[in-house]
């Protein structure tokens, strides 16, 4: 097709300009109404299987024997502490800087106690929720938690979107 009065740099710009499709239909390669599209392969959702659920059992259950215990240690050095040592209180030997060191190890046992504690209440929910049927259905939507993220965190709650819209708050 040549026309007239149109150059050869008229002629490329021209062939260069692009027209996007006005309907799906005027698409080249059309795709199928019945296919479904997910994100990645990975993504598309499903309910975990009995032996899944048996497994991630077995595994909270173990956590929670470790954690237990860990809490017990933690409990039994705390208490084990004079009181002095607990209330910072500095001796004639002892160093102010001492003192802050006791201190700053106490808060730290304490804040590590305090993660245990939180992290036990976390699987008895999760074995609660296994009993009841519900393991693996997020709280707030009702959709299923994806495979990935109840193998790496077997107490999560939530899904990945509603975990991310609670931490926004």
């Amino acid at each position: 097709m040549v026309h007239v009065g149109i150059g050869p740099a008229e002629d490329v710009a021209r062939r260069s300009i692009v027209s996007w499709p006005k309907r799906p239909s005027d698409l080249r390669f059309p795709v199928p109404a019945h296919t479904l599209c997910y994100p990645a392969p990975t993504m598309a959702q499903s309910r975990l299987t009995k032996a899944e659920v048996g497994s991630l059992r077995a595994q909270l259950l173990d956590e929670k024997e470790e954690l237990a215990a860990q809490l017990t240690s933690i409990e039994e050095e705390t208490f084990a502490a004079t009181q002095s040592e607990m209330n910072g209180d500095v001796g004639l030997d002892d160093e102010v800087a001492d003192a802050g060191t006791s201190t700053f190890e106490r808060e730290k046992d304490l804040s590590i106690e305090n993660n245990v504690r939180d992290l036990l209440q976390k699987i008895e929910r999760a074995l609660g929720r296994i009993d009841a049927g519900t393991y693996g259905i997020c709280e707030r939507c009702g959709k299923p938690i994806p495979k990935a993220r109840i193998k790496a965190l077997p107490y999560a709650d939530l899904c990945i979107d509603d975990a991310q819209a609670r931490s926004r708050r």
